[in-house]
């Protein structure tokens, strides 16, 4: 296993462990529930938003180390940011779980690169994926639950 390899397994596991900003948010303004039936990650993603800028935002839930560790990440990387923005992140994010390995992850995406490896896992790009379905459906103000079983991966 290469040294940069090894790093990205311990930053996911170091984020499974130790998931950052994991708390329910009673103030939050946007509020979605997420759940992939295949492994049983169950998340639920809280905004506080100032205009179209994502002030704070936090998730709580259950699931596998990519999961976890994937909305522990997604979290650190929204905060302060506007919703085009946002949109700009996890199309990249998700361009590099779902496309072809790559020698370099994508330009921008800082720690999120760890999940560059997932592309190799087609099983487990709906666990990295999910928190960021349930964000978009957070900031889209639906109200129903975000299914894998309909995300397009």
């Amino acid at each position: 296993m290469s040294d940069l390899s090894e790093l990205y397994q311990e930053t996911i596991l170091d984020h499974n462990k130790k998931p950052r900003n994991f708390r329910p948010m009673p103030e939050a303004d946007l509020h979605a529930e997420g759940f992939n039936p295949l492994c049983g990650d169950q998340i639920q993603i809280f905004v506080k938003a100032k205009g179209d800028m994502v002030e704070d935002v936090s998730f709580q839930g259950s699931g596998c180390a990519i999961s976890k560790a994937s909305g522990s990440l997604m979290t650190d990387s929204i905060k302060g940011k506007t919703r085009g923005e946002i949109e700009a992140i996890f199309g990249k994010f998700h361009e590099m779980v779902t496309g072809e390995p790559h020698a370099e992850p994508p330009e921008g995406l800082g720690k999120l690169a760890v999940f560059s490896g997932v592309c190799e896992f087609p099983s487990r790009v709906k666990c990295a994926t999910l928190a960021w379905h349930t964000l978009k459906a957070a900031l889209e103000r639906k109200g129903e639950p975000v299914t894998t079983e309909k995300e397009d991966e």
